[in-house]
């Protein structure tokens, strides 16, 4: 392909959706990492491996205490990741889950919460399988059906977790017109969204009305596949401040080391999160006109049912594509064994591309009947693309397809 038709063809990618949010790029390199903090002016905020903090006096102390309450290095990525969020304040967990745990626990044994039905596996698994036991009521409903979420909601209704584009069937939820429906019900019920697969770059939940804004940050948000962290961003202060609580009191904290990697993560986002959307677009082209693909569901087509919705409310695509490869699971494991540059493996977001049978590995966890209910069957397949050249990514799947089906039918 030429080369100047090929540059416009990736910026054309970006038509029809939200523009870029304004100053994103200064904002990921600057914001919580001034030099004049540190009296080494230091320009990269250093690592305080310190777990406690020496004081004045009894009680006298200059902003830290211990470092599971806070730490220096924790504060500079939360400061970074709130103003990438639009919103006023951060916080950092161990972990996606132990976001989701300390999130949770804002509620208590009578209350209730109203699911997206097709969510992480890990999601889906706590809420039914400890949330439950701690006495809270979980009912799930397709978001992607305001009248469906709307009769899910009851009076006991105290939290509506929405995960968009959900994981791992990819069905994209109208956040305003959910959490305006939600809080037209009830104006105290906390509408979260599980934004992993958008990063802060394509969307700000928040802006469209949601409470909180959460993320595995292990995905794109650090973006190298040696990270295990959890965000979660608010503009509510009695929000942050039962967060706050929770989080020194629950104890889900990051280390300083894992805080360093992810806000240098940051520093990148903006390209990372455009490169994977232009790889994600050619691979889901590539795939879609492909005879031994049954389906393609990836945001970023116009034969995605919610296509509108995600230009209306994202500034772009991340890299992650779902496709039901035709035959059966014998099929889809001769394509997954077949891939040479793509690696099988869980998890997703980072530089490489990654693939996963989610009804084998990510979801095995749900029932095999709420599986089959969300179409995630033998032959679905999750990609997660990467930064790699895109000739080599069509190229290795094309490979992988052709052992998968010797003869194209």
């Amino acid at each position: 392909m030429d080369s100047k038709l090929k540059q416009a063809e990736q910026s054309d990618v970006f038509a029809g959706f939200r523009t870029a949010f304004k100053s994103f790029a200064t904002e990921a390199i600057h914001v919580g990492q001034e030099p004049e903090q540190w009296k080494s002016m230091a320009v990269v905020p250093p690592i305080s491996l310190s777990t406690t903090f020496k004081q004045h006096g009894p009680g006298n102390h200059a902003g830290f205490e211990y470092s599971r309450s806070g730490n220096p290095t924790r504060n500079c990525l939360e400061k970074a990741v709130a103003a990438l969020d639009g919103a006023k304040y951060c916080l950092a967990l161990a972990s996606g889950l132990a976001a989701t745990v300390t999130i949770t626990h804002m509620l208590k044994a009578g209350d209730g919460i109203v699911c997206m039905d097709d969510v992480y596996g890990g999601t889906n698994r706590y809420f039914q399988r400890i949330a439950t036991e701690m006495g809270l009521e979980v009912s799930f409903a397709d978001c992607t059906k305001p009248e469906l979420l709307k009769a899910t909601l009851k009076a006991n209704t105290k939290l509506v977790w929405i995960e968009t584009p959900t994981n791992p069937t990819m069905k994209v939820v109208d956040i305003k017109a959910c959490a305006d429906l939600v809080h037209e019900h009830n104006k105290d019920i906390v509408v979260v969204v599980d934004n992993t697969f958008m990063s802060a770059y394509f969307q700000r939940p928040l802006a469209l009305g949601a409470d909180i804004c959460m993320y595995s940050a292990t995905k794109y948000m650090n973006g190298h596949s040696d990270v295990v962290m959890g965000l979660v961003s608010v503009n509510r202060d009695d929000l942050h401040e039962r967060l706050k609580f929770l989080q020194n009191a629950l104890g889900g904290v990051p280390s300083p080391f894992d805080c360093f990697l992810c806000n240098r993560g940051l520093k990148t986002l903006h390209l990372r999160m455009e490169r994977h959307f232009k790889n994600a677009m050619a691979t889901a082209k590539f795939l879609e006109a492909d005879p031994r693909v049954e389906r393609v569901i990836f945001p970023g087509l116009p034969s995605h049912p919610q296509y509108e919705v995600m230009k209306r409310q994202c500034t772009g695509c991340p890299g992650m594509i779902t496709f039901y490869i035709k035959g059966n699971l014998e099929h889809a494991t001769a394509f997954l064994s077949s891939l040479k540059m793509f690696a099988i493996a869980e998890s997703l977001g980072g530089y490489e591309s990654l693939a996963e049978h989610p009804a084998i590995m990510t979801h095995a966890s749900v029932p095999e009947k709420e599986r089959s209910v969300l179409g995630i069957s033998d032959t679905l397949i999750r990609l997660s693309v990467g930064l790699e050249d895109e000739a080599d990514i069509i190229e290795d799947l094309e490979q992988a397809l052709a052992a998968a089906h010797p003869k194209k039918k």
